[in-house]
């Protein structure tokens, strides 16, 4: 693992871009060399360097038009006199709060320490409060559970029509929008699970609207998964003891229908199916605490049904 504070991607890659930037739009208003080392806190033999154009420049704060406003206000105001360091100072720490809210702080950030790819990390910007943290914790169980599905092998054959989503929500959801999913869904593509995009809050109505149901009978089951209705998968999770639930395939109430369902039965099962309806497929719903814990046992049916 490699440890890398946001600190030192301020320090190493933006202000040495941002000073690159400063001493070519200052020397493009006439200050000279020395005013210019003046004005960024450097020696004259480093802007010499920067016009020289061999000072590090790190692209993705360069090509930002944000960045690049921000430059030319600044060299405005130190050409002009109307502005001075503490003012120059304000907007470059604005810049670099923007800049750290899922920017290009961020996109540097992880490239330099992998482990944070694709979690959409706003340490900077929140902190560790319980509320982020359950977030993250969603977002990660989502995206573990999606790859778990695009890394075995046949899963693609239990992916229905419509594509696979797998969802995870937040400790005391209220609505949709606290159940993390993955935008445009699971695509089986020959003999592969495609996953289109990262985890995001939202991006499911029915896994969200299942995950939901089953939350209101058992907060502990908060990840589901669907996967394409087939005799092998039902029958090898009876073979595990699980006594799946059939439910109607309409639409409408879905959520209130399986809550009756779930209330019924005074549990939430690990599976629960419908057969299908006039342009509506037949699906399988596999439940867990997590999304994470939904794949798991959902990979496990698959591979048992494609043995029978």
């Amino acid at each position: 693992m490699s440890l890398v504070l946001p600190s030192e991607v301020v320090v190493e890659r933006f202000l040495p871009t941002t000073r690159a930037m400063l001493a070519a739009e200052l020397d493009e208003r006439g200050l000279t060399q020395e005013a210019i080392a003046d004005h960024l806190g450097v020696t004259q033999a480093a802007v010499s360097q920067y016009l020289r154009g061999e000072g590090a420049v790190e692209r993705r704060f360069a090509e930002d038009e944000r960045m690049q406003a921000t430059v030319e206000r600044i060299a405005d105001g130190f050409a002009t006199g109307s502005m001075d360091g503490y003012e120059a100072l304000a907007e470059l720490l604005d810049l670099i709060r923007t800049f750290e809210d899922r920017g290009p702080v961020c996109a540097v950030h992880e490239e330099e320490m992998p482990e944070l790819a694709g979690m959409g990390c706003d340490l900077c910007v929140r902190g560790r409060d319980d509320a982020v943290l359950a977030e993250r914790e969603a977002l990660t169980a989502v995206r573990r559970a999606a790859r778990r599905l695009a890394d075995t092998p046949g899963m693609a054959a239990h992916v229905p029509n419509v594509g696979t989503n797998v969802g995870t929500a937040v400790p005391d959801a209220g609505d949709v929008t606290d159940v993390a999913a993955v935008p445009g869904r699971l695509q089986a593509v020959g003999s592969r699970v495609l996953v289109p995009a990262d985890p995001e809050f939202g991006a499911s109505q029915r896994v969200a609207t299942t995950v939901l149901a089953a939350m209101a009978e058992d907060p502990a089951v908060r990840g589901a998964l669907n996967l394409a209705t087939s005799g092998g998968l039902l029958t090898a999770a009876r073979e595990r003891g699980i006594d799946p639930i059939e439910f109607d395939a309409g639409y409408e109430d879905r959520g209130e229908r399986l809550r009756e369902h779930f209330r019924e039965r005074g549990s939430v099962p690990r599976v629960c199916y419908h057969e299908g309806a006039f342009g509506i497929e037949p699906i399988t719903y596999v439940f867990g605490g997590t999304a994470t814990d939904a794949a798991t046992l959902a990979v496990e049916l698959a591979e048992a049904a494609d043995e029978t």
